[in-house]
């Protein structure tokens, strides 16, 4: 008896000391996330109001101007014209957005990043976590309050709904990071960007079916993760529609090495991205 007590009084310091810094980073990043919370939604609820009637605009939007101006009859998939683009413009909404917020997050957080309890990594991912979830119950209020209204009487599955959203989520976190070096370090890039998403929408896939395409662009469009997204998360909503053309592990390969360049760099430069 009086042998084993040496031998299990330092492991359980041991393992309570090293919970110690994993509380500490939890704490941190919900300080972070409650910061953002007062900063960017503000203190009353129309922020968030804000964050729903943005996407929505945007679906009326396109709607109308396809179905009364262009006098298209019937969108890619179904009938209904809302729910067809919603199931397109909030996968590429929530990637835009969420990688947006993420390549900003060493700016946004720099006077807290000088102190030493506050890491570059806190900083990611108060932000990601905070707009993922609030993308994806605007996603959830927006499609159910869609559906609920339009009486669509479709039947949908889930799983690639959620699949999709995963990999918006995680092409953001990777296209964030990796993005969040490149614009600082070389903020020319940043105004590319800029020029180049402006047709990103037209090239995802959200206005129309990739199927459609010729071959051509089929072969072209292909190598943009985001059309694989979208043709998941439409895959949930219409049964019947395949999208043979969707490679997850495409999606999921493009973004992992996109994160893992972006840490490798922001570890070894954020301090100067900081002091700039």
């Amino acid at each position: 008896m009086s042998r084993s007590l040496p031998q299990t009084l330092p492991q359980s310091s041991n393992s309570s000391r090293s919970s110690i810094p994993r509380f500490r980073m939890v704490r941190t990043v919900i300080a972070l996330m409650l910061r953002e919370m007062s900063t960017t939604y503000g203190r009353t609820p129309g922020g968030y109001v804000w964050a729903l009637m943005q996407p929505l605009g945007s679906i009326i939007v396109f709607s109308l101007v396809m179905s009364v101006g262009l006098k298209v009859r019937s969108p890619g998939l179904g009938t209904n014209f809302p729910i067809f683009y919603a199931s397109g413009i909030l996968p590429f909404q929530m990637f835009n957005n969420l990688s947006g917020k993420i390549s900003s997050a060493l700016p946004f957080s720099r006077a807290l990043l000088f102190y030493p309890r506050v890491s570059f990594i806190d900083a990611i991912l108060a932000r990601f976590l905070l707009n993922a979830l609030t993308h994806l119950v605007v996603f959830i209020i927006l499609m159910t309050g869609l559906l609920a209204l339009i009486d669509a009487h479709t039947l949908i599955d889930p799983v690639p709904v959620m699949i999709g959203l995963g990999g918006a989520m995680l092409l953001a976190a990777g296209f964030g990071v990796l993005t969040g070096y490149l614009f600082q370090i070389y903020p020319v890039l940043g105004s590319v960007w800029n020029i180049l998403s402006t047709p990103l929408l037209l090239m995802s896939g959200v206005l129309f079916l990739y199927d459609d395409l010729p071959r051509w662009g089929r072969d072209i469009l292909w190598y943009n993760p985001l059309v694989h997204i979208i043709g998941l998360v439409r895959r949930g909503f219409y049964p019947m529609y395949e999208a043979a053309y969707v490679s997850v592990p495409y999606v999921v390969g493009v973004s992992m090495v996109m994160l893992a360049i972006g840490l490798l760099l922001l570890r070894r430069y954020y301090q100067d991205i900081i002091s700039r």
